[in-house]
């Protein structure tokens, strides 16, 4: 019985699909088309998480949503669209009808402008799927210039769409990558 459980495990286990791309590295640049820093998504329980690794914002909170097209055409980032919302809820994340798939907690620049933080996008997913981001051509990952107040429609009074960042499922590659600026930013922090 048990070499045949055995065999069993085996069979099931060189039956499965090989593992799907569970994270992704989202290159964020700003209105001037500087690349200020990272965002690395990885699937997690209940959601994606999201890593910022950024520099060059103003000190103090910016809201962050993800937003429904894989575009982020400068300088005013309209063309990614409004916030990612597949279940046609209400924007903010303290709104009782909301929120948007795409709404993040907001993240806040430090003094010298730099943020290193760790957000949850709940329900969202890197596989297939309605809540999928890289459902279609994909979604982009969007910074406004102010706070997300977390209520006001359509999108919490966030102002300004300031950097953006595709999260596509063919990663975007370039013959030259530019510097990621968030590598020097030890003296900073110092």
């Amino acid at each position: 019985m048990r070499v045949f459980v055995m065999i069993a495990m085996i069979l099931l286990t060189a039956c499965q699909a090989p593992d799907e791309e569970t994270s992704r590295t989202v290159e964020m640049y700003n209105t001037s088309g500087d690349m200020i820093g990272t965002a690395k998504l990885t699937e997690a329980e209940g959601g994606v998480n999201v890593k910022l690794k950024l520099e060059g914002l103003e000190p103090g909170y910016h809201g962050i949503h993800v937003h429904e097209y894989a575009r982020c055409d400068g300088p005013d980032f309209k063309t990614a669209g409004n916030h990612l919302n597949p279940t046609g809820n209400q924007h903010g994340r303290m709104h009782p009808e909301g929120a948007h798939l795409g709404d993040l907690p907001n993240l806040e620049a430090d003094s010298g402008g730099l943020v290193d933080a760790e957000l949850m996008l709940p329900e969202a997913t890197l596989l297939d799927g309605k809540k999928s981001l890289l459902k279609g051509e994909g979604t982009s990952l969007v910074i406004h210039e102010g706070q997300d107040d977390g209520i006001s429609q359509p999108g919490g009074n966030s102002g300004a769409r300031i950097a953006c960042g595709l999260i596509a499922e063919e990663e975007q590659k370039t013959s030259e990558t530019p510097t990621d600026p968030t590598n020097f930013n030890e003296e900073q922090e110092q």
